[in-house]
Order: structure tokens, then C-alpha cells, then sequence
């Protein structure tokens, strides 16, 4: 809730920027702001996917995927992320988020992101997802005829590295409809 405002305003924007295929790299422009940095005066690191879940909607807006997502009443989650740091985005500082879609695995599509300093990353991203309905969640089939419907091509290698592959998979918990007990 704490970035709302700053959603709103990347899906109103995205509206007077040019149009993108999925896979393009989107780039938003932000400063550190008070409320997204720590005692130490830069951003806290589980703020960052807060702020990247703002290039995300970017891409998504720019490239049509948001709206087709809405029209066909799906929603989009994170089903796994993982991040690393190089160096710390301090109070004030201009940075700028890069977001790509960069493929997709039997269940899931992912998005490499980036936070950039004066061109040089100072913190990169993973993130898994999926797009759920009612009936649950949306075949990568499904998706990608979506994207095509959407009059963009679809590169005949979507695969992620298998280091990615085995990343989220090896660290996914056990499936909603499965127990999965704390047990220390």
C-alpha cells in the first residue's frame, strides 16, 4: 500500500509513453524517497520489490498486457524473487528501474530488473510469476496468445537459464492445496 500512489501514477504516465512489445526493456526514473529508505539513509532492501513492481506495471501498461490482462479478469502474482546488492541507493538519489520479461519455464514467466545509477547496476532481480483467474492459474499458452493477440511477436526462445529454472524450483514451497506444517 505504501507505493499506491506511485502505481497510479507509473499506469497514468505509461499512457503518454511509447507503446513497447513485452520484450523490451522498460525504464522508470525515481529518487530515493524518505519513506522508502532505512535508518542507514538508503533504500531498505525489501522496499526494493516495491519499487520494482513499478517497472513491472510499466511494461505490462505500456505493452498492452494490462489492459488484456484486466479484460480477461486475470491477476498477476509473484510466486518467487530473489535479489543481490552491489551498492546501496542512498536518500535522494536518482535512479532508474530497468525491467525486462526475459522468458518462461513450464509454469511460470520472469522478469530480470535492475536498479541503476548512472548507468552502473546497483541492485539486479529475479522475479518468477504467474497470472491467476478464477478457474486459477493462467497457462503460459494462454499468456502468450494473449501477447500475440496483442499484435506482438513472440521470439521463439523464451527458455530462462537453468539456473533460474532450478532456482525457483528449489526454492518453491510445497503448493496451496498441500500441507505445508512448521516444523523447526
Amino acid at each position: 500500500m505504501h507505493v499506491i500512489f506511485r502505481t497510479l501514477l507509473v499506469l497514468l504516465r505509461a499512457r503518454r509513453r511509447p507503446t513497447m512489445t513485452p520484450w523490451e526493456s522498460s525504464v522508470v526514473t525515481l529518487r530515493a524517497l524518505p519513506t522508502d529508505v532505512d535508518i542507514a539513509c538508503h533504500i531498505n532492501n525489501g522496499q526494493y520489490f516495491s519499487l520494482f513492481d513499478l517497472g513491472r506495471f510499466d511494461l505490462m501498461a505500456r505493452s498492452g498486457l494490462w489492459a488484456q490482462m484486466r479484460k480477461r479478469g486475470w491477476s498477476p502474482v509473484v510466486q518467487s524473487e530473489q535479489i543481490t546488492f552491489r551498492r546501496s541507493v542512498t536518500f535522494m538519489t536518482r535512479f532508474q528501474i530497468h525491467t525486462r520479461m526475459i522468458g518462461f519455464d513450464e509454469k511460470c514467466f520472469y522478469f530480470e530488473q535492475r536498479a541503476v545509477v548512472d548507468g552502473e547496476i546497483y541492485v539486479r532481480a529475479h522475479i518468477a510469476g504467474r497470472l491467476l483467474s478464477s478457474a486459477g492459474p493462467v497457462p503460459n499458452a494462454e499468456i502468450l496468445g494473449a501477447i500475440r493477440d496483442l499484435g506482438h511477436e513472440v521470439p521463439e526462445d523464451l527458455t530462462v537459464s537453468d539456473e533460474l529454472q532450478a532456482w525457483r524450483r528449489d526454492s518453491a514451497l510445497p503448493s496451496a492445496r498441500k500441507p505445508a506444517p512448521n516444523t523447526w
